[in-house]
């Protein structure tokens, strides 16, 4: 299987007054289509600037970025922009939703953007989507008429919607119970299964991490461990309650 993401010797710095803040050092990972991957890791240890260069909202200091065979550090931030919007989906921890659409609008908000499809097409993609995710009869239900876990469904199906190749998920369960968590983690690792997409999630969570397929560990910018974590498959999904 090739590789969709590919990552050489990266650093990324940032300035913070007269300081440079090392957030990335010397970092390799491989990453290929169709894998579950979680990047593990203490706050501050560099997940989120990672997940930020593979999504093309950031820029390396040095080394390269390789995402789908094209190297992100060469283009420009249109071509970025192109890149986000055409082959990549987000998954926030604070959800995003916009507060006056309702979930079918928060769902298709991303192919309006994207401009390819007619009408009928748009509805027929969010229809599917949404039914996939289990939402359908909250279709036309605003965010703040949700649950936490059926949020973070929508902010799901949002991504997916457009058919990427590569989703990110930035502390997907932060802001939800253990129980809710663990649920939504059951739905990424479905839709992975069945949609083929790859998953790139990022945690501090044990018991999130417990549940992943392959667990790259940072600390202080640098990659410690990188396997599978083998644990997850044992847990029966069946005990997972409807989020």
């Amino acid at each position: 299987m090739s590789a969709i993401v590919d990552i050489r010797n990266v650093e990324k710095e940032y300035p913070l007054g007269n300081l440079v803040v090392k957030a990335l050092q010397g970092v390799d990972l491989t990453i290929k289509r169709g894998e579950f991957t979680t990047i593990a890791g203490p706050s501050g240890s560099g997940k989120t600037t990672l997940l930020n260069l593979i999504g093309c909202i950031d820029v390396a200091s040095r080394g390269e970025v390789v995402v789908d065979g094209e190297a992100t550090g060469r283009m420009t931030e249109q071509q970025r922009t192109n890149l986000r919007l055409n082959k990549l989906g987000f998954i926030f921890q604070s959800f995003n939703l916009i507060a006056v659409l309702d979930l079918y609008q928060n769902v298709e908000f991303p192919l309006l953007l994207q401009g390819s499809l007619t009408t009928g097409e748009r509805a027929q993609r969010v229809e599917e989507i949404v039914d996939k995710v289990g939402l359908t009869p909250q279709l036309r239900q605003r965010p703040n008429e949700l649950s936490g876990g059926q949020r973070q469904r929508v902010a799901i199906a949002r991504a997916l919607v457009t058919r990427p190749k590569i989703v990110m998920a930035d502390e997907p369960t932060a802001n939800l119970d253990s129980a809710t968590g663990a649920a939504i983690i059951d739905l990424m690792k479905d839709l992975n299964r069945v949609e083929q997409t790859t998953f790139i999630f990022s945690t501090h969570d044990p018991e999130v991490m417990a549940q992943a397929r392959r667990v790259v560990r940072l600390v202080d910018g640098r990659i410690v461990d990188d396997g599978l974590a083998g644990v997850g498959a044992t847990r029966p999904s069946a005990t997972a309650p409807a989020v």
